[in-house]
């Protein structure tokens, strides 16, 4: 667990639920939802929750892990729970999942998840600004957060900024494995 640092959040202080009803224009000829509109109502739920934990703009930086398990149909009514996973210095990560059911609240199911990386931004000259550290209590959010600075790391290799051989968390975990 955190000790606690001077201005950290609970991972509670920034959730943010989104509900929206799955209607004809959002879906293709199968009556599936299109993924492309449940990706934008993804970063719009996992930038309000983002926004809120830096207490600032915030602009994606990254998505990944977005996965699509099961299909979102016409009338449905879905919703986004979005979290803060961890604070790096001026980026946090954001996990949304999506579950769905019918009108009536009936057949519930997790049906997308994916991590959302946002950096805050000053207003006035829209550079990057430190963030407040992220202050997990449950298991699972500590979970999330361990996770963190490896997904963190996969992400800064695939985008050319460090080497492998510098990815001393990623390394760390494929070590453990014996």
């Amino acid at each position: 667990m955190e000790k606690l640092i001077p201005n950290s959040k609970q991972v509670s202080d920034s959730k943010t639920v989104m509900t929206e009803l799955i209607m004809p224009n959002d879906t293709n000829p199968m009556g599936n939802l299109m993924g492309g509109y449940l990706m934008r109502w993804m970063d719009i739920a996992s930038a309000i929750c983002a926004g809120r934990h830096c207490e600032a703009h915030v602009v994606t930086a990254a998505v990944d892990y977005i996965s699509f398990q099961n299909p979102i149909k016409l009338g449905d009514v879905i919703r986004l729970e979005a979290s803060v996973t961890r604070a790096f210095n001026t980026s946090v990560e954001i996990y949304v999942e999506v579950f769905a059911n019918d009108i009536k609240g009936q057949k519930p199911r997790r049906c997308n998840h994916a991590y959302f990386t946002f950096v805050a931004m000053d207003d006035e000259k829209q550079n990057p600004i430190p963030v407040p550290p992220v202050l997990p209590l449950s298991s699972e959010e500590q979970q999330l957060y361990e996770g963190a600075a490896r997904r963190r790391e996969l992400r800064l290799i695939l985008a050319g900024r460090i080497k492998p051989k510098d990815a001393t968390e990623v390394r760390k975990f494929f070590s453990d494995l014996g």
